[in-house]
């Protein structure tokens, strides 16, 4: 399998799964800027939507979107525990988790990386972006992780994007839970291979 990549990018959320489940894998990098590969390749001919993560399958089948990449990489190692079976509802609450950090939180920091966005309109996303972290605080009272007591996919899709909370000087402490997370989240060593990998820590 090729996992297409970009430092620090939601890509690192599948990143830390392959490493969580232990399946061989070769990470690409493809620059969100500038869309080449190291070979010169251009990446919009890999994935003509231009952004990361991408799997690509042995067989050279091609699976877009973070949340279905991470899926199908617990499902082949279901001993893992990274997702609860298919067709039960603990399923379908991981799926509102990994739907929860995708469209309210993922998305809100978008505009803040984009420099054009200007400054009161940085201000909105901002707001809902605390907004979301008091949300996921109240839900990690006295859990470990979001499914509980077992790190599963959405952890890693959580951890993921708050860390980028810092870079865009949001503050953690009025959310203990969600720091604290973020601090056991980040100190798997399937996490610590991926970022020393990635050149972020």
């Amino acid at each position: 399998m090729k996992l297409y990549y970009s430092p620090g990018a939601c890509s690192l959320s599948p990143h830390i799964v392959l490493r969580e489940a232990g399946l061989a894998f070769e990470p690409v990098m493809a620059p969100t800027k500038t869309h080449k590969l190291q070979d010169g390749t251009d990446y919009y001919t890999i994935n003509p939507l231009g952004y990361v993560p991408m799997l690509e399958l042995d067989d050279g089948t091609r699976l877009r979107e973070g949340p279905a990449i991470v899926q199908y990489v617990a499902d082949q190692v279901p001993n893992k525990n990274l997702v609860p079976a298919a067709g039960t509802l603990p399923r379908y609450r991981l799926q509102e988790w990994l739907t929860f950090i995708g469209t309210e939180i993922h998305k809100s920091f978008s505009p803040l990386f984009n420099p054009g966005m200007p400054e009161d309109g940085k201000k909105i996303y901002r707001e809902r972006i605390a907004n979301r972290f008091a949300f996921v605080d109240k839900e990690l009272a006295g859990k470990d992780y979001l499914m509980g007591e077992h790190f599963s996919v959405a952890d890693a899709y959580l951890y993921t994007v708050t860390r980028w909370a810092k870079p865009m000087s949001i503050d953690l402490a009025p959310y203990p839970n969600l720091a604290a997370h973020q601090e056991r989240v980040g100190a798997r060593p399937a996490v610590q291979e991926a970022l020393k990998f990635e050149k972020l820590s």
